[in-house]
């Protein structure tokens, strides 16, 4: 609705779908401009205006700043320049360098909204449906990942079930990693199959042999982690990939413990790739959201099951947040890879320390697999136990100074979280974990700080 000095009884302008503002006082109807094209006000039965295309957005005649650099950012620039400019154009209202937070949760209707599909996920029109600043940060994943499709939503578990959710119905049968995260086992181990009837089996990935011999006739989903939350395990997303197409089911990779500097799934083989970008893409602990990407038709039917119909949106303010966060993704991970793995060899030459679990180190099961699939780096969460009884791994942790007693991951600082040998899901680590063990996410301090900070507190 274009605002202008027409009388209250006369027909509103329509206008369309794509994201609009009012126009400034300077540009309405009536106003004192000698070079004034506004176009007149189409009649009600006037066809609904098109959104202006970019390259001619500088003659747009709502436009208050004439734009003259409009860029077109795609998979051949390299990771940096897609991480920096993916998903980002000039305010075509303001001139600002930087696209602006949209904090709405409706937007315009056109003339006639019965043309409208209130429950698709295409254009704007309230925000659960998607929203502007959602669909930038979209964008700049799908080229990040070198995607054909991306959809944010509010939370790594929301992503997480908005797959689940999606693809797997009563009688279907998944084949998960089992080391996962504690929300994928309670959806996939309890929920799902105590609500649903889905049937599931977890299984040690890191050997695809053994895999194989699981997959059943009615498997539909085979769902791994790689690097693995919380034991660190690599599991190959090619010979899974493979295994799972063959079986006539999909392949769902969580790529959070790698990000997409150091590992793209879709280029190995993976139907479908989970980002909890509350972690490494948004980086500084601030914001939630989650991701899938994939194939359009895939990604469609997550928009239309588990975003519009069970509302799992982000905020427009945590997609402008993690927007800002990727930007500086690749210098951060870079650091993070090279921390992690200097920590990682220092840990393991320590009497205390009975065991680390990081696939940058020769030692590791999963070096060989993670090198050739992680061409980026191992990346900065490693896993390790004391030789120390439940006691003595708190009270290390007590006498920290730099590193951080909190949980989550792919924070600016250190985090570290002790797993006592009373977890629940105890049995499916290997033997080494079941005295008690720490997952360290590594951070951007400096590597001398952190290292000083572990040897004092094991005095």
């Amino acid at each position: 609705m274009r605002k202008t000095g027409v009388d209250a009884g006369k027909m509103p302008a329509a206008e369309p779908l794509a994201p609009t503002r009012t126009a400034p006082t300077s540009m309405r109807a009536g106003s004192p401009r000698s070079h004034d094209t506004t176009p007149p006000l189409p009649t009600p039965h006037s066809p609904l205006p098109t959104p202006y295309p970019l390259d001619t957005l500088s003659q747009n005649p709502y436009n208050t700043h004439h734009i003259t650099m409009i860029k077109h950012i795609d998979h051949t620039f390299g990771f940096a320049t897609r991480a920096v400019h993916g998903g980002n154009e000039v305010d075509r209202e303001t001139g600002a360098i930087r696209r602006p937070i949209t904090m709405a949760n409706s937007y315009e209707l056109p003339y006639d909204p019965s043309v409208v599909n209130w429950s698709s996920a295409e254009g704007n029109v309230y925000t659960r449906n998607g929203g502007a600043n959602q669909r930038y940060l979209q964008e700049k994943l799908a080229l990040l990942h070198e995607a054909p499709d991306c959809v944010v939503l509010a939370s790594g578990v929301a992503a997480l079930s908005g797959v689940f959710f999606t693809f797997l119905k009563s009688g279907d049968h998944v084949i998960v990693s089992d080391s996962t995260y504690i929300a994928a086992y309670r959806l996939l181990h309890e929920l799902l199959p105590a609500k649903y009837g889905i049937e599931t089996t977890l299984a040690d990935t890191s050997d695809w042999s053994k895999i194989r011999p699981l997959v059943r006739e009615n498997t539909r989903l085979v769902h791994i982690e790689t690097p693995s939350n919380p034991t660190i395990k690599i599991s190959d997303i090619k010979a899974l990939a493979d295994i799972a197409h063959n079986a006539g089911a999909l392949l769902s990779v969580d790529n959070t413990f790698a990000s997409p500097f150091n590992q793209r799934p879709l280029a190995l083989g993976a139907d479908l790739v989970v980002e909890s970008l509350t972690k490494y893409l948004n980086g500084h602990g601030d914001a939630m959201g989650g991701a899938v990407l994939g194939k359009k038709d895939l990604i469609d039917a997550i928009c239309a099951e588990a975003m519009v119909n069970a509302g799992g949106t982000i905020s427009p303010f945590n997609a402008w947040l993690i927007m800002r966060g990727v930007v500086t993704l690749p210098l951060r991970m870079a650091r993070h890879n090279e921390n992690a793995l200097q920590l990682a060899a220092f840990l393991e030459a320590l009497p205390q320390v009975r065991f680390v679990s990081y696939p940058g180190l020769k030692s590791s099961r999963g070096h060989a697999a993670a090198a050739a699939q992680m061409p980026g780096g191992f990346g900065g969460v490693l896993a390790f136990g004391l030789d120390a009884d439940h006691d003595g791994h708190n009270r290390f942790v007590s006498r920290l100074r730099v590193i951080t007693n909190a949980v989550s991951l792919g924070h600016d600082e250190s985090l570290i979280v002790f797993l006592g040998e009373n977890d629940e899901r105890q049995y499916l680590y290997p033997e080494e974990f079941h005295r008690g063990f720490f997952r360290l996410s590594v951070g951007l301090e400096d590597l001398a700080d952190l290292k000083a900070d572990i040897t004092q507190a094991l005095e």
